[in-house]
């Protein structure tokens, strides 16, 4: 069901208050795509007027992509949006009564099952897959899901994307968090290279950093990005009005305008390469133009596409049938795509959607939204086929109906982070806030050299703002050269707080915004420690 308190679901409601809640959460929903959406739309890094965009030369990705022999790997996530139906995708073939008992009339026919084992099989309609599964290039996750499960979409879109628990409201995502601490000088010094790139399915927050910018690229068409590119700054942030409205407008212009500063280097990958699979349906079409800038060597490490269409409610066996068609038909060309010219082995993919649906199908021949579900894993780098975790069990629902999980979703995310990225494992446990258990099991070995070389220096630092004056704080490790700016959202230095030796410890310096004849809005605080940089956002209010 689709109230947005899953403690108010009832497991049984008359149609008129199960239509009113689903519409209640869609509009919720909708609105909060919105307001994400509002005027940033494909947001990224900040391109700070005219500063030169030196990154590459120094920020720890570049290190990588300059030094090491295996630092090729990347990590695809394949959104399925609506909630997945987990039991008709991978299907309990070892308690087939309960599982039709339960869906009379959109259970998989045994006759329309193939087997992936003696356990478990998949619909016919997945059958691309099967070449994957029988190479050892595709493994499952069972019963995957979070503690207190929440039923509503974006709420429970949210918890997967930010990695948060269910009682914890989190505005950045967990790749965000991640690229925000390999990138700390990302306002003032973006790296050429864009860190992460989403095609299609804006609003999902899980590369937004703790400033809630996006730091992936959300692309549709490489090609007409190019073009906006060629044709100036789509956004006009010069004559704005004088107020405080004009320099919060002109700082959501220049976060539009900075994704077109990654126009050229996409539209260059893109060009440099060809697809060498048919991809016949719109899902497919995303992971063509991720598998073009792959092979094109744009050098970005993290993709997100997106299926949508999972939410069925009414007439499951209209939809879904179709939908897993489409995911098998996108993956299996997609690995015949990458395999030519040999990139299929540094890729791994992983599906996941917000929740699962619940094991009875409902009186309008489709299924609610449930709890735990299955995932589905892609790559070379699996070493192997296998179904882990635990298999769901159909007689041992939660009180809402519902499958219990076993897997902690965060488990795959610490998994993939340390063992796929080779990302160290205390950065893993810090981006995702507690330490959670790692899953060997996924097959997944460290490469020799990280994907993302970790930063020499970790600089805790933050700023306060009280009576027109603001306040940056930071603690150095140990002596070194410091220098403190305040940048405005063009780019142009403000004022500069500091320039010197610093000892080790807690330093403070304070700007009088008051006394400096500026606007209120938004305006960037930089500190170089050493030879790394950090920076962030702050507001000036009047």
């Amino acid at each position: 069901m689709c109230n947005h308190d899953k403690k108010n679901h009832p497991r049984h409601g008359s149609a008129i208050e199960h239509g009113q809640a689903h519409e209640q959460d869609h509009q919720m929903w909708s609105r909060r795509m919105f307001i994400r959406n509002l005027g940033i739309a494909g947001s990224v890094s900040l391109m700070l007027g005219k500063m030169p965009i030196t990154a590459m030369a120094s920020s720890p990705l570049a290190w990588a992509l300059a030094n090491s022999e295996n630092n090729e790997r990347i990590l695809v996530l394949v959104r399925l949006k609506g909630g997945n139906d987990g039991l008709n995708m991978i299907i309990p073939v070892f308690d087939y009564g309960t599982y039709q008992a339960n869906r009379p009339g959109i259970g998989i026919p045994l006759a329309q099952i193939t087997n992936l084992n003696n356990e478990f099989g998949i619909p016919n309609s997945m059958a691309d897959v099967m070449p994957l599964w029988q190479d050892g290039r595709m493994k499952v996750v069972n019963s995957v899901g979070y503690p207190d499960q929440n039923l509503s979409h974006f709420r429970s879109a949210d918890i997967w994307a930010s990695a948060s628990d269910a009682n914890v409201v989190e505005d950045s995502g967990w790749l965000g968090r991640f690229l925000e601490g390999q990138f700390p000088d990302y306002l003032t010094n973006p790296p050429s290279v864009p860190p992460a790139i989403q095609i299609g399915g804006s609003g999902n927050l899980i590369f937004n950093n703790s400033d809630a910018i996006n730091m992936g690229v959300i692309v549709d068409d490489p090609n007409a990005l190019y073009e906006i590119a060629q044709n100036g700054q789509l956004y006009d942030t010069t004559n704005l009005p004088e107020c405080y409205y004009g320099d919060q407008l002109g700082y959501l212009r220049t976060i539009a305008n900075s994704t077109f500063r990654y126009a050229e280097a996409i539209s260059q990958a893109y060009d440099a390469s060809t697809n060498a699979a048919a991809y016949d349906n719109g899902f497919a079409q995303q992971l063509a133009l991720v598998a073009r800038l792959i092979k094109g060597g744009l050098g970005t490490r993290l993709y997100m596409v997106t299926l949508d269409g999972f939410d069925t409610h009414a007439g499951q066996n209209n939809i879904h049938p179709n939908l897993l068609n489409t995911l098998a038909k996108g993956m299996k060309a997609f690995y015949d795509d990458l395999g030519v010219g040999g990139f299929a082995k540094d890729v791994l993919s992983m599906t996941f959607s917000e929740f699962g649906r619940r094991p009875e199908q409902n009186a309008s021949g489709g299924t609610d939204h449930g709890a735990a579900a299955p995932l589905l894993l892609f790559g070379e780098g699996l070493n192997g086929n296998g179904i882990v975790g635990e298999n769901p069990d159909l007689h041992n629902l939660d009180p809402n109906g519902n499958l219990q999980f076993s897997t902690d979703f965060r488990q795959a995310y610490a998994t993939l982070l340390e063992y796929w990225l080779c990302v160290d494992a205390d950065t893993v446990d810090g981006v995702l806030g507690q330490s959670f258990t790692r899953m060997p099991e996924l097959g997944l070995d460290c490469a020799p050299t990280p994907v993302f070389e970790p930063l020499a220096l970790q600089l805790k630092h933050w700023a306060t703002y009280e009576g027109g004056q603001v306040g940056i704080y930071y603690i150095l490790p140990e002596g070194m050269p410091v220098q403190v700016q305040i940048f405005n959202m063009l780019g142009q230095p403000v004022a500069t707080l500091f320039n010197g030796y610093q000892p080790a410890g807690q330093h403070r310096h304070v700007f009088h915004a008051d006394r400096a004849r500026i606007t209120a809005g938004y305006y960037v605080y930089s500190i170089q420690a050493g030879r790394q940089v950090f920076s962030q956002k702050l507001r000036v209010a009047r």
